[in-house]
């Protein structure tokens, strides 16, 4: 048995490493690279970052702009978690048995795997499909990202509900009680922590993508950053960017708040079940509770962020204004019939299977460059920005040190965390616009503008691994008189590894997609075929596209997985 374990980790270090290897030289070994006449360009964009354009009508667009984008993220966030509970309960096996569907044993996993389709297209790619039905109404934005993000939530809470332990569930139905009683009595509160959790991370990722969708001509801060741009007005593109860093700053730590006050450790829970337990870390920015009035306190913060939230929701709505009677005007239906006229009936490819393949393979190279690049850089810099590492009282810096190399290790952490915070706050296809100044259009500057915004998500969410481990080895090994590194190569590495390469691959899956959004603005790969087919409005060759980039997604989602699971048996 241990033969056969040791035998098939060797075959998936083989293939991952003849996939890095391929994907290595298709990115850095195609022709010409570098672009040394866009340098000046280039330079004078990241000079223009120091004195942005902070004009009162430029302000005032921005703030518009921002308010729009949030809007968009809380609608879209809202929806998506409410019909992908929905999901979560038609696909979970736990589901199944609330809902008397135990006669129907394959319906979940049948509608698991349909789910796998809209996921599998980029919200982005939805918002270009539904613009030609709805226009530029902000319809289209909530809907783009509803659509994809409500078959994410359903895999992932329908995982969480099956994941979570099932004793109070079944006493409930043994003690007589109704399915749907236990249901909600006994299984909900123990799964509402990773529930809650991931719904966080969900509407930080709705922030991300409302940005994105800008691009396509919907509003809000990435369309203002993308005609900006375009027009060469780099001040004001500085002005938009820093916009929307301060939104992204914004929500992210009222995301932490939230989440600490309800107790919930990491914002998302990849199920690793034999990986090493974390808790959380009572550091000077995150005191130790006090047990006397937690319930209460408790109490009071979910019906406050309840209320809150509820407040938020009836704002954005009202604030965007989306024209729920465009769902059923004649207009969208006729819309409708052009779009299916123009695809049916399907036509064969112009392109030859070598072509499709050979796109196929530039788009697979471009999104595992991106995320080996990511997340080695997100493991360094992790640690960096780590509350337990080089803040005062950490691994690395005792309490007893200087005040001066305290307020050192203060600024560098802030330092590290204000990029990481910039990577991911700028959409991925402006950054492949930047990139473009000096890089030729191709695989290279795709993987490299993904490979920067995914360096900003992975860098922080595998700090929150890092403030969220278990502190008791860790302690032993400083008792027993263990230097620095030695706690940090015996006690960190063994517990961290394993999520961190975990998350690793989750990025990969979504780093697959979002390779079609890089190449809709001069990269390389499937999206620039796709931007190519959308221009000379070549419905049959759009839809073959998208089919194998279905096929694509779908493929490095099921190899994601298996890695995944080949980490729980390490």
């Amino acid at each position: 048995m241990a033969s056969k374990f040791i035998e098939s980790r060797r075959l998936w270090f083989l293939l991952v490493s003849a996939l890095v290897i391929a994907s290595c030289i298709t990115g850095l070994f195609a022709g010409h690279l570098w672009n040394s006449n866009g340098w000046p360009q280039f330079l004078e964009f990241w000079q223009a970052s120091l004195h942005p354009d902070l004009t009162a009508t430029l302000v005032a667009t921005a703030w518009q702009a921002l308010l729009t984008t949030l809007a968009y993220a809380i609608c879209g966030t809202v929806f998506s978690v409410c019909l992908g509970f929905i999901g979560s309960v038609l696909i979970s096996e736990v589901g199944g048995q609330v809902l008397g569907m135990v006669f129907l044993p394959n319906f979940g996993r049948v509608l698991r795997s349909l789910l796998m389709i809209p996921r599998a297209i980029h919200e982005m790619l939805w918002g270009l499909l539904l613009i030609n039905l709805w226009g530029l109404d902000p319809l289209t934005a909530i809907a783009a990202i509803t659509i994809p993000f409500s078959a994410i939530v359903a895999t992932v809470f329908g995982d969480i509900l099956d994941d979570t332990p099932c004793q109070p569930f079944e006493a409930i139905l043994q003690s007589g009680g109704r399915p749907f009683n236990a249901f909600l009595y006994g299984l909900i509160p123990s799964a509402s922590k990773n529930l809650l959790s991931y719904s966080f991370y969900r509407f930080e990722c709705s922030l991300r993508s409302a940005a994105t969708l800008g691009i396509i001509g919907v509003g809000g801060l990435g369309h203002e950053i993308f005609l900006s741009l375009q027009s060469l007005q780099y001040q004001q593109v500085w002005t938009f960017i820093y916009a929307l860093v301060v939104l992204n700053g914004g929500i992210d730590g009222c995301s932490a708040w939230c989440r600490q006050r309800l107790g919930c450790q990491i914002r998302i829970n990849l199920h690793l079940k034999d990986a090493p337990k974390f808790k959380q870390v009572h550091s000077e920015r995150s005191p130790i509770p006090h047990p006397q009035g937690s319930s209460s306190n408790s109490l009071f913060s979910c019906t406050l962020m309840m209320s809150g939230l509820l407040g938020l929701v009836v704002w954005s709505w009202s604030y965007i204004s989306p024209d729920l009677s465009a769902l059923i005007a004649p207009q969208t239906w006729r819309n409708s019939q052009q779009v299916i006229a123009g695809v049916w009936p399907l036509k064969p490819s112009d392109l030859t299977l070598l072509e499709l393949l050979d796109f196929s393979w530039q788009t697979l190279g471009m999104a595992l460059m991106a995320i080996i690049g990511a997340g080695c850089g997100g493991m360094l810099l992790s640690f960096g920005t780590a509350a337990n590492f080089f803040l005062p009282g950490g691994i690395f810096l005792r309490k007893q040190t200087s005040l001066w190399r305290q307020g050192l290790s203060r600024v560098l952490v802030g330092a590290l965390r204000l990029f990481l915070l910039l990577c991911r706050a700028i959409p991925a296809p402006i950054w492949a616009l930047i990139v473009l100044f000096i890089v030729f259009p191709g695989v290279l500057p795709g993987a490299i503008a993904l490979g920067i915004h995914n360096l900003g998500i992975l860098g922080r969410l595998m700090a929150e691994v890092n403030e969220n481990l278990d502190q008791q080895p860790l302690m032993a090994l400083q008792a027993q008189g263990a230097p620095s590194y030695s706690v940090f190569l015996y006690g960190v590495l063994p517990m961290t590894l394993p999520r961190f390469l975990a998350y690793s691959c989750y990025r990969w899956e979504v780093g697959m997609r979002e390779t079609v959004i890089v190449g809709l603005v001069g990269a390389g790969g499937l999206g620039r075929l796709l931007n190519e087919q959308l221009s000379s409005f070549d419905s049959s060759g759009v839809l073959w596209t998208l089919c194998c980039f279905i096929f694509l997604s779908l493929s490095v989602d099921w190899l994601s997985q298996h890695l995944r699971q080949q980490l729980q048996l390490v």
